[in-house]
């Protein structure tokens, strides 16, 4: 069996699920007044921005605003999970209701912390944010479970960045450091929902491992359409802890191994060609990773 709909008979464990990650997002709810430093914020009209302002690494404030425009992209992510899982599982409706809720005030924090402690230009910072929603996001794929792997592996990515520049934010900035971390716990429970939709699927059904591949080896960050984003990406690797071998350490080969791609046995033809393309990928992303460590 080769679908990429989502199977009606686990709806019952799914639901089972969306309450436990509601009993758990009650636990930690927070409103985003809470984390910032307000007793340094100025008007603007009476005291304008100037560079030397700026308290911040450049390194750090590009990364605090990549990830701003990355979540900026909420209403066309929320657009597109709408339009997938309509017809779906109500319960994954319900979820995306519930996700959409949490996720809302992550660009509130991270727009208003930059432009309180003026680390950045707020009239470039509003073109920037305009630019990036004008642009728009659409990924290459609309179906239900690729969907879904996509998710998981977006917060899942989301989750470490925020982990990893809270570490080197932290020595210049605590409240910012608080911050991130109090974001990247939101992408926690996020991504555990994703992700065990996904490894509930594969268990029950291997050949969903066929519709895995595109999304794995083809996966890239909503904020890919903002301005710069090569740059920004290249400096946050070099200087703020994300790059290509955090990817691969603490996203791919996490849920490599979470999904036990390797232990999983589909009967399809085609679905066990995906499943060791998907490990000959990893593999030779690993092999470039440890030759990396190996020249270091």
């Amino acid at each position: 069996m080769l679908t990429n709909h989502l199977d009606f008979r686990l709806e019952p464990k799914l639901k089972e699920m969306y309450e436990e990650h509601k009993k758990r997002a009650e636990k930690i709810d927070w409103g985003y007044h809470e984390f910032l430093p307000w007793d340094k914020a100025m008007d603007f009209r009476r005291v304008p921005w100037d560079e030397s302002q700026v308290t911040l690494p450049k390194s750090i404030i590009t990364a605090v605003e990549t990830a701003l425009l990355t979540e900026v992209n909420l209403p066309w992510f929320t657009s597109h999970l709408d339009q997938t899982f309509k017809g779906s599982l109500s319960i994954i409706k319900d979820f995306v209701h519930t996700w959409t809720a949490e996720e809302d005030q992550h660009s509130n924090l991270l727009e208003t912390y930059l432009l309180i402690t003026r680390n950045v230009d707020p009239n470039r910072l509003h073109q920037l944010h305009k630019q990036t929603l004008e642009n728009g996001w659409n990924p290459d794929y609309d179906t239900p479970f690729e969907t879904m792997v996509y998710t998981s592996m977006q917060e899942l990515a989301t989750m470490v960045f925020y982990y990893n520049v809270a570490k080197v934010a932290g020595p210049h900035d605590k409240d910012l450091a608080s911050m991130l971390r109090r974001l990247a716990k939101d992408e926690t429970l996020h991504y555990a929902f994703y992700r065990d939709v996904i490894k509930l699927h594969l268990q029950l059904e291997p050949n969903y491992c066929y519709y895995l591949g595109n999304v794995i080896k083809n996966f890239q960050m909503p904020g890919a359409v903002m301005p710069d984003f090569e740059d920004r990406m290249a400096i946050i690797a070099k200087e703020a802890n994300y790059g290509p071998l955090e990817y691969f350490d603490q996203v791919l080969d996490v849920i490599v191994e979470y999904w036990e791609l390797e232990k999983l046995r589909p009967i399809a033809p085609e679905a066990e060609k995906a499943r060791l393309d998907i490990l000959k990928y990893h593999s030779r992303l690993k092999r470039v990773r440890d030759r990396y460590y190996k020249n270091k």
